[in-house]
Order: C-alpha cells, then sequence, then structure tokens
C-alpha cells in the first residue's frame, strides 16, 4: 500500500528558501475520484518553496469542489482547453519555478520526493533534468505490474539514448527539468496526447543525458477510466510514439527494433489485462 505520510525532513535554516523554487503543474479533467489524493501526495511534502498549478478543463463532477478547499494552497483554473497537453503547457507558462515538473490527477508523489529532487539539481548544478523509479499502483494504490517496474528501473540504471529510441523507460511522474530547458527545447508538442512526454524526453535527450536517482519518487496510477486504459488507446498510443520516435532518428535499426519491442510490450500488457 502506498501512503502519503510525510516524513520528518530537517530544513536548514541560514536563508528564508534554501531550496530551488520547484513549479508542478496537475492537468485534470473529471478525476474527483483521485485527485485530493494526488494534492494531498504534493502538498504534504512540506516542500517551502514550491508552486502548485492545477489546470482543470472545465470538469463537471466533484474535482471543482475538491479544488475550492485548496485554494488558499494552490493556483488553480477551471476551463475548457484543447487537452492534456494544452493543459500542461498552460500552466508551464504561468510557471515561475526554477524546477519543473507535471503529475497528472490519479498519480502521487511519494513522501520525500521534491526534497530529493531538489537536493540532487543543488548538488549537480550542470544536470538540465532527473528521473527515478515510479511504483505501479491500482485504484486502492496497491503496487501491481512489479515486473514491469523492474524492467524499467533496469534500463534506467543502464540504458542509454540510442535504447530509449527502442522503448520508452522514463516514468512521467518521477521526472522533472530546469526551467532553462523550455528556452532550448520549447514546450511539450500540443498535436500529441498520449506520447507527448516520450517525445520531450527525446528531445531533452538529445543534448542532455539525464540523471538517474535511483528511489522510488511517483506512483503510477492504472485504472478502468485512465486514459491509458481506455478502449482505443493502444493503437493511437503506438502510432504517436512511432511517429515521435521518427522525429529523432532515421535508423532503420533501432526503428525495426522500436516495432519490435513495441510488439512484444503489447502481448505482454494483454496477457496482464487479461490476468
Amino acid at each position: 500500500m502506498i501512503t502519503n505520510k510525510s516524513p520528518q525532513v530537517s530544513i536548514k535554516t541560514e536563508s528564508p528558501n534554501p531550496y530551488p523554487r520547484i513549479s508542478l503543474i496537475t492537468p485534470s479533467l473529471n478525476q474527483g475520484k483521485f485527485i485530493e489524493a494526488t494534492i494531498q501526495s504534493v502538498l504534504s511534502q512540506n516542500y517551502p518553496n514550491l508552486e502548485y498549478i492545477v489546470m482543470d478543463g472545465g470538469s463537471s463532477d466533484s474535482t471543482i469542489d475538491i479544488l475550492k478547499q485548496y485554494s488558499g494552497k494552490l493556483k488553480w483554473m477551471s476551463e475548457k482547453d484543447k487537452g492534456q497537453t494544452d493543459a500542461i503547457n498552460k500552466g508551464l507558462r504561468m510557471a515561475d519555478g526554477e524546477i519543473l515538473a507535471y503529475l497528472n490527477a490519479d498519480d502521487m508523489f511519494l513522501p520525500g520526493t521534491l526534497f530529493k529532487v531538489a537536493q540532487t539539481f543543488m548538488e549537480y548544478p550542470e544536470i538540465v533534468w532527473v528521473t527515478g523509479q515510479c511504483r505501479i499502483v491500482d485504484e486502492d494504490n496497491r503496487e501491481i505490474r512489479r515486473l514491469i517496474t523492474a524492467y524499467k528501473n533496469f534500463w534506467l540504471r543502464f540504458g542509454r539514448r540510442f535504447m530509449l529510441l527502442i522503448t520508452d523507460y522514463i516514468s512521467q511522474p518521477a521526472t522533472f527539468w530546469r526551467a532553462k530547458a523550455l528556452e532550448d527545447f520549447g514546450f511539450p508538442d500540443e498535436s500529441l496526447h498520449y506520447a507527448m512526454d516520450y517525445e520531450y524526453w527525446l528531445r531533452l535527450y538529445s543534448k542532455y543525458p539525464p540523471l538517474f536517482i535511483p528511489e522510488y519518487l511517483a506512483a503510477f496510477k492504472v485504472h478502468p477510466h485512465s486514459k491509458t486504459s481506455t478502449t482505443g488507446h493502444k493503437d493511437i498510443f503506438v502510432d504517436e510514439e512511432r511517429a515521435a520516435i521518427e522525429r529523432h532518428t532515421n535508423s532503420n535499426v533501432l526503428l525495426a527494433l522500436h516495432d519490435i519491442h513495441r510488439w512484444l510490450m503489447t502481448s505482454v500488457y494483454s496477457i496482464i489485462n487479461r490476468g
């Protein structure tokens, strides 16, 4: 069971804000069942220099009532958007932090994540982006798909950019980047609705390798109504993923290896879902 109990962390006191400013964006649409747990996983970090922005796409469920309860602790806006990537980019344009990330409205940070990320960026000022391990959980926060997690963890430790072109082993909820990356690489591509994070990692990796934090930072939630579980997701995602890779390599070998790997992973996920 994943819990959100915040750890006891000693804060340096020599200056009012010894930690860098972190801006987090949560895109949301009708995630009232899960968004409060997401919000609590962020706020319970007790990070002293946080900007938290929720960009809601005009939810018709309980989301707005929940957001109103946290109005003094986060910024939020609810208006129709052009999809998840558009919502993320709206939030990024509002953000003023030195470090950026987004956390979907049904995912969670694990205790101590923001301090670990901040300390890593402080220790390695030359690093542009970091990524860590991510658990996969069900709607009751029970860990599932441990073999998939172990497989991703292996490539997080030993993978290189060529391997990222074959498979996306980087978990979006556990990834953070410096705001200056927006100057070099722009914003996530709003024409992509499923593989926008993957394409962005390939952009970042074209110039800067990520620093791997060998700890669990987040939990990715799988449930029947999640975007990645709904009917029709598979084909659209596969097409977007392939298109993203084609932007970053013209190697027929890598493209063929990606296609083989995607077929194998799709088969594995089909077996898991039937189970």
